[in-house]
């Protein structure tokens, strides 16, 4: 972590100084008449959304919520490797993952072959497959993860704290607006003591609907969820306590004879854990409320399913019923499909607002906060006039894309979990050895790191991918051990990025004295430091610090005793900060104490280097030849907006 650029300060320095525009405040109690992005909804997709906004004090952000307060009990808890990965650069992974249930292996129980009325182990897998990500896969109360954000919201220069007891009552759009007017007019009403049906009118630029499956936003432009139901009830508690079936703090998926499945979730605190109890069928068009299925049932069918071991609840802390489905809306903003490329974007829809999942694969919250780390760049990038309006269109075309392949996937994983155990009296049901080989099969997708972006504007075609195979063009970029060449400490490569909107160019050595001028890195840095096509200097706004929206990092093959700092090129030092401070977080050279290193683990061609381009979401937009200047400024020179 970097402070004291601009002077010497005391205190925690994740408390930043406090803005010196009154008008930005966002703490408090009455909303604007105009706001620049107004977000509705505080789950875990609209609270993403508005801590990276949080990091620029510029942008007028609120966010509104119907409940009266902050969430205290989540129904979320499955937290993805990716996800990890996403709260380093937020800053909160490492707390989060001390507080956490971290899963390690998964059990799978099946009917004993000799006595089919109860059940026995039948096998043990690995949850995240070696090499899949630094970061674990956790469990850890949703509402956990809403503080995390909302600590990084208040102490962000515009102290950002959400209004609650707000309700959508209305929403409109003039269409024919200038792009940057405030073209949102969005009616709320307010339900707290004292002021219940005072009505606020806030006019934004944008709004984004993170209000859940009932959403309001998405009511308001005509959009749908379409999918299916597989018309199957399924329970979820949280219990604590006692039983004596040996792997219940193991994530352990139990399908029995005839009693149905349950899926067992070990929860944070070495105590609690969460139980999903597979119900009766539903029939069409009936609703899971109509059962007036009561928590004592859910516990009396887990026993069923559990024998012969025993489980004497002591106490539940939450519980609900739900209905298995997968639905999708056919796009995530406002435009009309016929309007697609002539009209912008206004307000978008993120989370379970437009896309929904059942919770058996983990990935309703980790998708929802992916949504909204998609989007709240490409909006500060707008917002700050790094970028046109244009670039907002590319939010749904890719995270619309994405939900539907995990809704495939999601569909196919239900209906395993929720099938008979496959025998002579049911041979149309799943064989448990199935469903642990489709487990193992589609672990990245259960992980989060399964994600790939199609060939855009924002996402090259791959025409150098052999320079670096382990960094594909449109997945996310894969962490790997690093020493810190100034000062020899170890790192992860991946969590020296932060979320704070910049783009970053990995600079990866080939062969040969680093230091030499006629180098491949040395001379990109000769060009992005000088030459009139850099897009550091097209695209850096005059008074801003070098590395203000592409940042520059160098990895080379060499040890860092072998390398001196003072041979280093002054773009890989550069000097930034009212005092002109020297940056020395910028070069890297490979762990050589910890196995294979990055040029090996990531597949870098040794002889002739590479250059990674990395979107501000962590996602690979582009492998190039260190030497290709050209593509490199027209890579930029599509998304970016010339400054100087």
């Amino acid at each position: 972590m970097q402070f004291h650029l601009n002077g010497f300060q005391t205190g925690d320095p994740v408390i930043f100084e406090e803005t010196g525009n009154p008008a930005n405040l966002a703490n408090t109690d009455s909303l604007p008449e105009e706001v620049d992005v107004l977000i509705v909804g505080c789950g875990p997709a609209g609270l993403t959304l508005a801590a990276q906004l949080s990091a620029f004090p510029d942008i007028r952000t609120r966010i509104v919520e119907q409940k009266p307060g902050p969430l205290e009990l989540g129904q979320a808890d499955g937290v993805a490797c990716r996800t990890m990965e996403m709260f380093h650069a937020f800053g909160f992974a490492d707390r989060l993952e001390k507080e956490a249930y971290q899963v390690n292996e998964v059990t799978f129980w099946k009917p004993d072959p000799d006595n089919p009325q109860v059940i026995a182990r039948s096998g043990r897998v690995q949850d995240v497959e070696d090499g899949l990500s630094e970061c674990p896969h956790v469990i850890l109360n949703q509402a956990r993860v809403h503080d995390f954000y909302l600590e990084i919201m208040r102490n962000a220069p515009n102290r950002l704290e959400p209004n609650y007891c707000r309700r959508v009552a209305g929403l409109e759009i003039d269409t024919a607006a200038p792009a940057g007017d405030a073209a949102v007019t969005v009616r709320l009403e307010r339900t707290d003591a004292g002021h219940e049906g005072e009505v606020e009118t806030v006019r934004a630029r944008y709004v984004v609907g993170c209000d859940g499956a009932r959403s309001a936003v998405r009511k308001s432009l005509g959009r749908e969820l379409t999918g299916d139901s597989a018309n199957q009830a399924w329970g979820v508690m949280d219990v604590l306590a006692v039983t004596d079936f040996p792997d219940i703090r193991f994530k352990s998926l139990i399908q029995s004879k005839n009693e149905g499945s349950i899926l067992i979730i070990p929860r944070e605190g070495g105590y609690l854990v969460r139980i999903y109890v597979e119900l009766d069928k539903l029939n069409p068009d009936e609703r899971v409320s109509a059962r007036n299925i009561t928590v004592e049932q859910l516990i009396d069918a887990a026993r069923r399913i559990l024998h012969p071991h025993s489980l004497d609840v002591k106490e539940v802390a939450w519980w609900s019923v739900y209905e298995i489905g997968q639905r999708i809306c056919d796009k995530f903003d406002d435009v009309p499909d016929a309007e697609t490329g002539s009209r912008l974007p206004r307000v978008f829809i993120a989370g379970d607002a437009c896309h929904t999942h059942s919770p058996k694969a983990g990935q309703g919250m980790n998708v929802s906060m992916q949504d909204t780390f998609n989007l709240g760049w490409k909006l500060a990038h707008v917002l700050t006039g790094r970028s046109a309006p244009e670039l907002l269109a590319s939010y749904s075309a890719e995270r619309q894309a994405i939900a539907q392949n995990l809704i495939d996937f999601d569909r196919d994983w239900a209906r395993m979990v929720s099938a008979p155990v496959k025998s002579a009296e049911t041979p149309d049901g799943v064989d448990p050895a199935e469903v642990q080989k489709y487990f193992v099969q589609h672990g990245r997708y259960t992980a989060g790191t399964a994600t790939r972006y199609q060939p855009s504007v924002l996402t090259g075609t791959g025409t150098h991918q052999h320079l670096a195979t382990g960094y594909p063009v449109g997945m996310r970029f894969q962490s790997a051990p690093v020493i810190r060449l100034a000062d020899g400490k170890p790192l992860h490569f991946g969590h020296t990025a932060s979320a704070d909107g910049r783009w970053r160019l990995y600079a990866f050595a080939g062969a040969g004295d680093p230091t030499d001028k006629g180098a491949g890195v040395s001379r990109l840095c000769d060009f992005l430091q000088t030459a009139p096509a850099s897009p550091v200097l097209r695209h850096t706004k005059p008074g801003e610090d070098p590395d203000s929206i592409i940042d520059l990092r160098a990895v080379f093959q060499q040890g860092f005793r072998d390398l001196s700092l003072k041979d280093m090129h002054p773009a890989l030092l550069p000097a930034k900060g009212r005092y002109g401070l020297r940056d020395y977080e910028k070069i890297f050279c490979p762990d050589l104490k910890t196995g294979p290193d990055i040029f090996d683990l990531r597949g870098i061609d040794r002889r002739a280097g590479c250059l990674v381009i990395v979107r501000p979401d962590q996602y690979v937009a582009d492998i190039l030849p260190l030497e290709a200047h050209e593509e490199l400024a027209a890579f930029f020179d599509r998304i970016l907006l010339r400054q100087a």
